[in-house]
């Protein structure tokens, strides 16, 4: 038990740099792009750590135990999501607005900049001159910019072709530019870039050729051991299977459970096993749901589909047909690529063969409610989406699994309930 102690563990905001754990070769990447003046582009889906690995970029004391100096560095970030319509002024309108706030000890800098404000010519133009003025100072400028996923979306204010100037922008920035030579820019999206944006243009190079690419994935088991230092326990293999059944080391999943546990381990008496499971229900839907809205209705057919053949194997009794699923599969494999690079599910390789499993367990009881959830008009639509993968005849038997799913309900129910037995190994281990 931890008595009168404060919860080491954080939900709904960016780690603050002392408890950021991990990473560590992307945080060497980063700082050896910056080091060379280069661009990074950091990829990852929902809740993966993006926004905490800009601000563990931004701290001066992780700058020191890379050996490098942050007072060479002016830092500067943002999310796009705070640039609101984003517009490309829009855009150096904040990133000015903040350059300034950080250049207190450039009292000229910040007049000028101020004037630009003012006058309201915020623009590409206004920031490469005063890049010229830092680096008449040996100063350098990195760019910490989350959500860029914005910058690559079409609004009614912000159209195609303002899209393609703002790319065409930041590239001529970041590549032809004179002062170049003291800029870096770290950007972060939920998706490639390349499979993001504009249109290319076949006679041109691509926008986007000027980033080194890395992905955020779930947490390894190294990355997962540091995590539960807190806890001050032994991590076994047991244990490590257990936490890869509830959050598969996805960092916000891991988050909330740890969160959920260290909580309840303050109390004085052992946590209830199904009152644990309705707070950790309740505390990842959310999550879930935001995860469930981000997919495109191909994704989503594909999850249901994930979920129901999952289900069929927990069933006891009766069970729906679901027939030649793996190949259904194996016919959607790049969809189920982007799928495990979103962190939503997991690829299994077992003396060859290729399985799939939800990268948390939560999810798959998540997906049959949303399931029970949806009106009729829904899932005629997506039984209609259903043949784009697959046959008629296993649309058909699809169709019918969710018939079962919906007149069975006790079965189902009974089925779903999986998760407490997982739950209260978990508890036991950190009581113990």
């Amino acid at each position: 038990m931890y008595p009168n102690l404060q919860n080491p563990f954080v939900v709904g905001t960016p780690i603050v740099p002392e408890r950021f754990v991990g990473r560590k070769s992307l945080i060497a990447a980063a700082f050896d792009q910056i080091n060379n003046r280069s661009h990074l582009a950091v990829w990852g889906g929902l809740g993966t750590g993006k926004t905490s690995f800009l601000v563990k970029l931004a701290s001066p004391d992780t700058w020191k135990q890379y050996g490098l100096d942050s007072s060479i560095a002016v830092r500067v970030r943002f999310s796009c999501d705070e640039v609101e319509p984003f517009t490309p002024f829009s855009f150096w309108k904040k990133l000015l607005s903040l350059l300034k706030d950080n250049l207190d000890s450039e009292p000229e800098l910040q007049g000028n900049i101020n004037t630009v404000l003012t006058e309201s010519r915020a623009s590409i133009d206004s920031l490469r001159q005063l890049l010229v003025e830092l680096a008449q100072r040996g100063k350098l400028l990195v760019l910490l910019i989350d959500d860029y996923d914005v910058a690559l979306v079409q609004t009614q204010e912000y159209s195609e072709e303002n899209m393609q100037q703002f790319l065409s922008e930041c590239r001529n920035l970041a590549v032809y530019a004179q002062p170049r030579q003291n800029i870096s820019m770290i950007v972060t999206s939920k998706k490639r870039l390349n499979d993001l944006g504009p249109r290319l243009n076949p006679n041109a190079s691509p926008w986007y050729n000027h980033y080194l690419f890395r992905q955020i994935k779930p947490f390894d088991n190294m990355e997962i051991e540091q995590f539960l230092q807190p806890f001050n326990k032994p991590i076994t293999a047991d244990l490590r299977q257990v936490i890869g059944e509830i959050s598969g080391g996805h960092p916000s999943l891991l988050q909330i459970a740890s969160f959920l546990l260290y909580q309840e381990l303050r109390n004085t008496t052992l946590p209830h096993v199904e009152e644990f499971v309705r707070k950790l229900e309740s505390s990842t839907q959310p999550f879930f749901d935001n995860t469930w809205q981000s997919c495109n209705l191909k994704d989503q057919n594909l999850l249901m589909l994930m979920a129901l053949a999952k289900l069929r194997g927990r069933l006891e009794r009766r069970r729906y047909d679901l027939k030649d699923v793996d190949r259904i599969f194996t016919q959607s494999e790049r969809s189920l690529t982007n799928l495990e690079e979103q962190g939503v599910i997991k690829r299994i390789a077992n003396n060859g063969n290729i399985s799939y499993l939800f990268t948390s367990s939560l999810m798959e009881k998540w997906i049959i409610q949303e399931i029970w959830n949806s009106d009729n008009d829904l899932l005629t639509k997506r039984q209609k989406e259903f043949l784009n993968l697959m046959s008629h005849q296993q649309a058909e038997n699809i169709k019918n699994a969710i018939f079962w799913v919906e007149k069975y309900r006790n079965d189902v129910i009974s089925s779903l309930k999986f998760i407490y037995p997982i739950v209260e190994t978990l508890i036991k281990f950190f009581v113990v």
